[in-house]
């Protein structure tokens, strides 16, 4: 097949000899978006090969992609991704996406890891235990939010008061303190998250703000959307870089 220089490196590196379905069913198709996907879009990436392939299995864990992240979970591995981030990746979408949609993604990324001679299962991430996770869970909101997120559940109406505590204890205790990934990388899979379900402009527009506080700036978001339109598509892209742009409109 006819691909670019890049794209047919990009192939080797991330799939080796591994033969992609498509790829013989539909060779035009195939050979096009390749050149698109492994040629034309990384050419342009300013972000680190890691950090990019944790942002599409995010997005790809986001949309429902759960074929295709099994397809790129192994090229991520073989780029630089330890299998301990994929798996905070996808441990962390079941907040954000619920285990309806997350499990079948254990599926497959366990499938990968057993694959390539991984024990499963991997080691503890966790640092929080019960009596330590509602108080650490919401230091990490306050580090990422700032003040206002101290104990914010006690001011809440009583009927939300529950969820503003769940938001401490179990999206940030159970999720946000665990090892393997740091703040920065936790919240551009957040944003992945959302942008890529659809459907939760006022969480992205927090988590936006969010991924400003712990340094990842607007261009680094925007890179982000760009990097993972052939797995997202452009509508959902587009709404992610109209919301970047009202988020940082300041």
């Amino acid at each position: 097949m006819d691909y670019s220089e890049k794209a047919a490196e990009y192939l080797m590196r991330a799939f080796g000899e591994k033969t992609d379905s498509i790829s013989v069913t539909d060779p035009e198709f195939y050979s096009f978006f390749t050149n698109f996907a492994f040629g034309e879009v990384p050419s342009d990436s300013t972000l680190d090969e890691k950090t990019r392939h944790i942002c599409i299995l995010a997005v790809l864990l986001g949309c429902g992609g759960c074929d295709e992240f099994e397809r790129m979970l192994s090229a991520a591995l073989a780029c630089g991704v330890t299998a301990a981030e994929a798996r905070e990746t996808v441990y962390q979408a079941a907040a954000y996406l619920g285990i309806g949609r997350v499990r079948p993604f254990f599926e497959k990324m366990n499938k990968v890891f057993c694959s390539i001679g991984l024990k499963l299962p991997l080691e503890d991430e966790g640092t929080t235990t019960p009596a330590t996770r509602l108080e650490e869970g919401n230091k990490a909101q306050i580090e990422i939010f700032g003040e206002g997120m101290r104990e914010f559940w006690k001011n809440a109406p009583a009927d939300r008061a529950n969820i503003n505590m769940w938001l401490a204890d179990n999206c940030f205790g159970d999720y946000y303190t665990r090892g393997a990934l740091g703040y920065r990388q936790r919240e551009l899979i957040t944003f992945c998250f959302l942008y890529a379900q659809g459907g939760c402009e006022p969480q992205l527009a927090s988590h936006i703000k969010g991924n400003l506080s712990v340094g990842n700036d607007r261009e680094t978001l925007i890179q982000v959307v760009l990097q993972c339109v052939p797995y997202i598509g452009y509508p959902r892209s587009l709404n992610a870089l109209s919301a970047i742009d009202s988020a940082t409109k300041d």
